[in-house]
């Protein structure tokens, strides 16, 4: 109507400022909890060490017990916890970005599953047992995956969209699941060493499986940073996001891509590990909102908290046996996912 003026309604200068604060906030807070469950990872396990014995070990050792203890077996472990919980927790919010669907998690490209089945048929085929044989393994698996879920997507006639990507994912993870269950009921020893990965654990793992995965796992967080942009775009739809210039296609090819890889890198670590890039992302969004510029990095420091604390907390509770980290998270994190479900909705993407 003539006359009539449509007025936008802008948030206050002053909201985005509190906001930008609570946020910065919110990660500072993160970063101590993250340091403080590294502190706890080095400190505690089937042989207690007091936090200046810790102090002293990482920077004058002498070549005591608690040195060793710390230095060749709780400094390697304690980083690649906080790398595979930073790269699943990242995993998780731009696959549910991408996704549209805050109950999504890593696991629904099909990677983990490729991995696993990569590594069973490494095991009955060629009788690969070592940590070293399962990491490349699983890396080849985990890709291989995600190229051909990305294949499959693009051959709808609207491309790779969010639907077609989950269903070629879901697809291709009850087949390889399939194929690894009948590998491991044909053979006994095939199923022994299956087991001994899949259930998802830190322990056992040195510096030198940390360094084979750390290129992929660098190179999927430069990827999930870049794609950070170009998501949040795509959450307007994607009309609005072609209309403003973005490449659609170009945006969920680094987004999955970085999916790939981070998630490919963790589950060759430390096997597959399940509730980390599902409930991070979804707790983080209660404070950061649908930003994913705010989003990737709160779960980046979130995921190794919940890491490294579940990994504490199994050392701890069968002491001074140890419960893998894989098993911890399932008894913990289901009732907890669940109990934010019941206790609020769900943070619409």
């Amino acid at each position: 109507m003539a006359g009539v003026k449509h007025v936008v309604h802008q948030p206050a200068p002053g909201a985005l400022g509190r906001r930008r604060r609570s946020r910065l906030a919110l990660l500072s807070v993160l970063a101590l909890l993250v340091l403080a469950a590294a502190l706890a990872s080095l400190a505690f396990g089937a042989r207690q060490i007091s936090l200046p014995d810790v102090w002293s070990a990482i920077f004058s050792p002498t070549g005591t017990g608690d040195d060793v203890v710390v230095r060749t077996l709780r400094v390697p472990r304690t980083i690649l916890g906080i790398a595979v919980g930073a790269a699943l927790g990242i995993a998780g919010a731009l696959m549910q970005g991408h996704t549209r669907n805050p109950l999504a998690d890593p696991g629904l490209l099909g990677v983990s599953a490729g991995a696993a089945f990569c590594v069973v048929l490494g095991v009955y085929a060629f009788g690969v047992t070592s940590l070293f044989g399962y990491v490349w393994l699983s890396l080849a698996g985990a890709f291989a995956a995600g190229v051909v879920v990305f294949m499959l997507g693009m051959i709808s006639r609207d491309g790779p969209t969010p639907v077609t990507l989950a269903l070629a994912g879901v697809s291709l993870t009850a087949l390889l699941q399939a194929f690894s269950s009948a590998l491991v009921l044909d053979d006994a020893a095939t199923l022994d060493a299956y087991r001994f990965w899949s259930v998802g654990s830190l322990a056992g793992r040195d510096g030198d499986i940390a360094a084979q995965v750390a290129p992929f796992l660098a190179a999927g967080l430069l990827l999930a940073l870049v794609n950070t942009a170009g998501l949040n775009l795509l959450a307007l739809g994607e009309d609005v996001a072609r209309g403003l210039g973005v490449s659609v296609t170009r945006v969920r090819w680094t987004g999955l891509t970085a999916v790939t890889l981070l998630t490919g890198a963790a589950v060759a670590a430390c096997g597959p590990i399940g509730f980390v890039g599902l409930v991070v992302p979804h707790v983080c969004r209660i404070f950061t909102g649908s930003d994913h510029r705010w989003l990737v990095p709160a779960s980046g420091l979130a995921g190794p908290v919940l890491l490294l604390g579940a990994d504490v907390v199994g050392r701890v509770v069968v002491w001074p046996g140890e419960l893998p980290v894989g098993i911890v998270l399932v008894l913990v994190g289901a009732p907890v996912f669940v109990a934010l479900v019941r206790r609020r909705k769900l943070v619409s993407l």
